[in-house]
């Protein structure tokens, strides 16, 4: 763990985040209802605009935790907010208070770097880079500085063994992973981030362009993995969140008419809750209506 904590630490001048101790054992041995995402009172800003108002919730550790919606609610806004990947946008901005283990996210002392280290990211379309299968699983390892080859070897076997690739690229690792298809490229995505150890894995739509097959090993992917990882997904399939999720959060869309001003969108966070009472006992008109199809 001291490698590790020195991979994780920010500058000489700066804030470290809360050392990690994640450990190797089952999901049981692991306290229960652990909190890893507070984010209270949060608006999110690109420029003038509010993007999404005033969101609340938490996110539990070994937990799969759903974000749906209509197109243009802010899920993806939110989800880009807990590991700054919005600090990439000119004028974007976060008010409210993100706390991840009990740290302040967004303190200036804080390094975006060290937060994306914590927090991986797997975007909606893949994106192996062009090189070859081992190369894309270890290139984050190398940046982080390793160098030893068979520390290298073992973290890109370990890798694809849990993204549930490894049988299927052993003996091809020296081919490019431009040429995989596209579910095998998805999951070498996801091998590539889970070999830096992180944290939390943020999966934006990471099945929305792969046929069902590839879907559903995706989704086992993730029921297997949640038991050392904490994932939040973003997905329009909400039979998707209601197979894999622990708990889901409806966001919806909200129309503001300012005097002298022409009508403002912005998104909010409806209703939060266990994906079973999200989708059989809602308690919001509105995520009644989405989840049974009569809006959205």
């Amino acid at each position: 763990m001291e490698e590790q904590q020195d991979q994780l630490s920010v500058r000489p001048d700066q804030e470290v985040l809360p050392r990690l101790d994640i450990p190797d054992t089952a999901p049981e041995a692991l306290p229960a209802g652990t909190s890893v995402f507070d984010v209270q009172n949060t608006s999110i800003y690109y420029g003038a605009f509010r993007a999404v108002t005033d969101v609340s919730l938490t996110v539990y550790e070994n937990e799969i935790t759903a974000f749906i919606g209509p197109s243009g609610c802010g899920k993806t806004t939110v989800l880009r907010s807990l590991n700054r990947m919005n600090d990439l946008i000119v004028g974007a901005r976060v008010e409210g208070d993100i706390r991840y283990r009990g740290a302040p996210l967004y303190a200036k002392e804080v390094s975006p770097t060290a937060v994306r280290r914590r927090i991986g990211m797997v975007f909606q379309k893949a994106n192996p880079f062009p090189k070859s299968i081992y190369d894309n699983v270890a290139y984050g390892p190398r940046i982080n500085g390793i160098r030893n080859k068979a520390k290298l070897d073992e973290i890109v076997e370990r890798s694809l063994n849990q993204a549930a690739l490894w049988d299927e690229v052993k003996d091809r690792l020296g081919k490019s992973g431009l040429g995989l298809s596209g579910g095998q490229a998805q999951r070498l995505c996801i091998a590539r981030t889970l070999a830096v150890e992180p944290d939390v894995v943020l999966m934006d739509e990471p099945c929305s362009a792969l046929d069902p097959i590839a879907t559903a090993r995706i989704e086992d992917l993730m029921r297997e993995i949640k038991s050392r990882y904490t994932i939040v997904i973003v997905t329009h399939n909400m039979q998707q969140a209601t197979r894999v999720s622990d708990r889901t959060a409806f966001y919806s869309v909200r129309r503001d008419e300012a005097p002298g001003k022409s009508d403002t969108r912005t998104g909010v966070l409806v209703e939060y809750g266990p994906t079973a009472q999200i989708f059989g006992d809602p308690k919001d008109q509105r995520t009644k209506d989405y989840v049974t199809g009569r809006a959205g």
